[in-house]
């Protein structure tokens, strides 16, 4: 343990400038809360009205809007995992923690869908019909996981809206992980209809992943985030390709080609090992997230006090199927859905029969476009966020811009792939292809967001699921041509996938949008406006009345340091939250050992004040001294 902490603190000091630092975060009654994050409240530029620099999330000017006026937080209680090891990635906020490990668990999910191309390769690669599969089988063998993937997308967003969508997204890959660990036994029983079985299980298991991804950042994604989030997470989907392709080849070629499928089996269950540790269903049941975050979240998506979620009779499917907009998201996923899975399943023995590239390079050099499209992918998440927060381009312009130039570009370039002679003008046109595409995925992949967020998941799995029909018809459309004409077929296979993205980037662009569908909206039960409650906000020591109120309480993992800072930001009587709770905690504190708190420096001008945040209008201070005026952003700025 002592290894395991000197390695955070390491970190720490590495990596401290990539978060605010919390301890020293303080509260004013005045604060004025923005878009710009909860990093702002430390201070720099200021963009907007508020004190933080972004603009208000209501547009009360009259009633100042802080994080302090929230009611008293109860935390989750610690697991017992929680008492000797926090439950945080270091250096990095709770949402992104969430955002990295569902990468990751798209990664192998993926991955795993590249070990059986590099099987078969090895196969070929021996002088022999893999498996002696006909070409048939072959394709059932190739296309079965997508019969099971299909079923559950839908059932998937209505089952991520029901249960916690965390532990959806965990057990579907641990699930599908536990099964690719058969099939190599499978594929040896009853000429491949074993493994055809299999497989259409782990598609069963993995159809839910997207919905549930969707129904994470539900609750996780401040709206001026959701791109940066989501094409975080989806990231780890190309990023599998660019790992799982050449990791597959090289574990097939040097030790056997049911290696890749053992690796990927034990990775998918080491990884839910860290989810259920790290993540968490909601930021409220998070017993490690720091207050700022927590407030920042719930402040910028909204509270109800009890949300409720959509269900099969409640959902407006009527409405949805006369959405064009949700048409318009359909039809990019599968134009997207062919040229993705057409790599995925076909891109290695393309280089291996038309170039005469081996099995191991194949694989490398096949992962060069995926992995720049990896990159591309969160660099245009972040940059869509960018021009919408700031008012650039409106988030109906920003999807259309991100998906059409996208999907223009890939199809422009497989048209060059299609007619290459060379392996080196295929691979840059190829290449260049792929990481265009990356953009798209801030355009169609996020807009079930913008449109109906309280659906989100459900037309996820709507749209997920017809793209998934893409999955099935590639390999049966392809199969033929490859066998009958392993070296000439690619001009064809190239000009038909160049043909469906620009089919796929004219309807987006007429059709899509980007604002709040009306049948979308929540009931009116839920759309409250948050405001102060009475009480919230008290001052024990007149002398501080204005500056600071009563700071947040947060889970305490360990005997907390107590400066001259730290001790003015606590209040006299000190409460650790869940640590109350849980019996045998080592680092809970007894309740009976108030801490003094020192006393703080007089204000500037001598005067105290008070201010009735329920009324919005000044009282006296004490002693007849004057009360303060009510708030205005213009004047706090010029301050």
């Amino acid at each position: 343990m002592k290894g395991l902490t000197a390695f955070k603190e390491k970190a720490s000091g590495v990596f401290g400038g990539l978060k605010p630092n919390m301890e020293k975060f303080e509260i004013s009654q005045s604060y004025h809360t923005g878009h710009g994050g909860y990093e702002e409240m430390e201070g720099g530029e200021r963009e907007g009205h508020g004190p933080g620099g972004g603009h208000a999330y209501d547009d009360d000017d009259d009633r100042p809007d802080s994080p302090a006026s929230f009611e008293e937080i109860e935390r989750p209680p610690l697991r017992k995992i929680d008492k000797y090891c926090k439950a945080e990635c270091p250096c990095m906020p709770a949402r992104y923690t969430i955002a990295t490990m569902a990468c990751v668990g798209f990664m192998i999910a993926f991955g795993m869908r590249c070990n059986m191309s590099a099987a078969k390769l090895k196969g070929e690669h021996n002088g022999t019909v893999f498996m002696n599969w006909t070409v048939a089988v072959e394709s059932h063998v190739d296309s079965s996981f997508f019969w099971g993937y299909l079923v559950t997308q839908i059932p998937g967003g209505f089952i991520a809206s029901k249960f916690p969508a965390n532990k959806i997204f965990g057990l579907s890959i641990v699930s599908s992980a536990t099964l690719h660990l058969f099939v190599p036994f499978a594929m040896t029983l009853m000429h491949g209809h074993v493994v055809i079985g299999v497989r259409v299980l782990q598609g069963l298991f993995e159809g839910v992943t997207y919905p549930a991804c969707h129904g994470i950042w539900r609750f996780w994604a401040p709206p001026m985030e959701r791109s940066r989030l989501a094409t975080l997470a989806f990231s780890g989907s190309y990023a599998g390709v660019v790992v799982g392709l050449p990791l597959s080849g090289l574990l097939a070629d040097t030790v056997g080609y049911q290696a890749p499928f053992y690796a990927y089996g034990v990775f998918g269950i080491i990884w839910y090992m860290f989810w259920i540790w790290l993540c968490f269903e909601n930021p409220r049941k998070h017993p490690a997230i720091s207050i700022p975050e927590l407030k920042y979240i719930e402040k910028s998506l909204g509270e109800s006090a009890h949300p409720t979620m959509p269900s099969l009779k409640t959902t407006p499917w009527r409405e949805i199927m006369h959405s064009m907009p949700v048409y318009a998201i359909i039809v990019a996923n599968f134009c997207r859905s062919w040229n993705f899975y057409l790599l995925v399943l076909f891109q290695s023995s393309f280089l291996k029969h038309k170039f005469g590239f081996k099995v191991e390079e194949a694989g490398f050099v096949g992962s060069l476009p995926h992995l720049i499209m990896t990159t591309i992918v969160p660099f245009g998440g972040m940059l869509a966020d960018h021009l919408r927060k700031n008012g650039i381009l409106s988030t109906t312009n920003v999807r259309k811009l991100f998906n059409c130039g996208g999907f223009g570009m890939e199809g422009l370039f497989f048209l060059f792939v299609a007619h290459s002679s060379t392996a080196t003008g295929a691979m840059f046109a190829l290449t260049c292809g792929v990481a265009f595409s990356g953009f798209a995925i801030s355009g169609y992949n996020v807009n079930h967001l913008d449109i109906a967020p309280r659906y989100a998941s459900i037309l996820m799995g709507l749209s997920n699921g017809i793209g998934t029909l893409a999955g099935i018809i590639v390999p049966y459309a392809l199969d033929g041509l490859i066998q009958a004409n392993p070296t000439g077929c690619w001009t064809t296979v190239f000009t038909l996938a160049a043909c469906v993205h620009l089919v796929g980037c004219t309807f987006y662009g007429i059709f899509a949008s980007g604002e709040l569908q009306p049948w979308a909206e929540p009931p009116a039960e839920e759309q409250q406006v948050w405001a102060p409650p009475a009480g919230a906000i008290t001052n024990t020591d007149p002398s501080q009345a204005g500056m600071m109120g009563n700071y947040m309480k947060e889970t305490s993992f360990g005997a907390p340091e107590y400066n001259e800072q730290s001790q003015m930001q606590q209040s006299s009587a000190i409460s650790y939250g869940a640590t109350g709770h849980v019996a045998n905690n080592p680092f809970a504190m007894a309740a009976s050992a108030p801490i003094a708190e020192e006393p703080a420096p007089p204000p500037y001008d001598d005067v105290a004040y008070n201010y009735d945040y329920t009324q919005g209008q000044p009282q006296p201070g004490p002693l007849g001294q004057p009360g303060q005026p009510p708030y205005d952003p213009q004047s706090y700025q010029q301050q």
